[in-house]
């Protein structure tokens, strides 16, 4: 009878338990109104090669398993497939670089002659990206010049990646038919790099990548700089570039290079629901560390005060509450 009464008394309490913890998990869905359960956030990120995919991972899980939203990360051709996924309303959120987010905002460059995209809006920006122009010692590659008549690796058509090389060759007073261009996008690139099928490829990334460090184990890593009047050129005409150095130690090149970065953001539609977009903004920065842990690069750039460095399209309503809410 008391063993009886023992195990009916630890039914009872693991289903008290179980109770409570269905309450809790109800309530985690639910805030001031708002049944996030009832919400399905895609947060469209990159190939699975690059940092967008890792990073915009760390959101949607924050999303799904602290806030108890439905989540999902897609792995996309990040910046310009993420714009149109926004505009079309098939990803709730996407992360794509400020200088392709300006010109499919304004009209201009890439978007030349399509309707300007005024529905773009920022939730927060997150890292810089760096213009990485790969080569190794075998091409004899050190300048940006040295790009003509070369096999180049310019990224998947109307990429980020791709939109940044068509401007670094701008401001060199370059065009593509000065090389032999291939639209590849940088993983494929490299693994052609490797097997003497281009001469050099564009990669605009976080650092380091991993992609490139892969290319170190076999290969002597040269990064050409972007500098000098190029570098002037670029910036005059496009200000969302900023002046960087990637230090020796990333790659183990020779020694530093200079080169040009433009930051990555958080994009979604205007049309996203107010309270969801606040709700959302918050929860990030409730719980940033989850976001830090996906890469370095993450720890060292994304953080409220760093959420407004390199936006150039307006907020959201709703993550402008929050940001009035704390100070900003």
């Amino acid at each position: 009878m008391n063993k009886k009464r023992v195990f009916l008394t630890a039914i009872l309490a693991l289903l008290l338990v179980v109770n409570i913890f269905a309450a809790g998990q109800a309530e985690t869905a639910k805030t001031e109104g708002l049944d996030r359960s009832k919400h399905f956030i895609t947060v469209a990120t990159g190939p699975t090669s690059g940092l967008y995919y890792p990073i915009g991972g760390a959101f949607s899980s924050v999303f799904q398993n602290k806030l108890g939203y439905k989540s999902s990360a897609q792995a996309t051709g990040a910046s310009a497939e993420n714009i149109t996924l926004i505009l079309e309303k098939r990803a709730e959120m996407a992360i794509a670089m400020s200088d392709a987010v300006a010109q499919a905002y304004q009209g201009f460059g890439a978007y030349e002659g399509k309707k300007p995209a005024t529905e773009l809006r920022a939730l927060l920006g997150l890292y810089p990206n760096y213009v990485q122009l790969v080569t190794t010692s075998r091409t004899g590659i050190t300048k940006f010049t040295d790009l003509k008549g070369k096999r180049v690796g310019v990224g998947a058509p109307n990429s980020g990646v791709e939109l940044n090389a068509r401007m670094m060759y701008e401001a060199h007073g370059m065009t593509y038919a000065d090389s032999r261009v291939d639209y590849l996008n940088y993983g494929e690139a490299i693994a052609q790099l490797k097997n003497n099928l281009v001469d050099a490829v564009f990669v605009t990334s976080g650092i380091p990548n991993a992609t490139i460090m892969e290319l170190g184990t076999t290969s002597q890593i040269v990064l050409i700089p972007i500098e000098g009047q190029g570098l002037a050129n670029l910036k005059a005409k496009y200000p969302f570039f900023v002046e960087a150095t990637i230090p020796a130690d990333v790659y183990d090149t020779q020694g530093d290079v200079v080169t040009a970065t433009v930051r990555n953001i958080m994009i979604v539609n205007a049309s996203l629901d107010e309270e969801v977009a606040y709700d959302l903004t918050k929860g990030v920065f409730e719980n940033i560390g989850d976001i830090q842990a996906a890469h370095a690069t993450a720890k060292e750039h994304i953080t409220l005060a760093n959420s407004h460095i390199g936006v150039d399209i307006p907020f959201h309503e709703g993550a402008k509450r929050y940001y009035s809410e704390v100070g900003m």
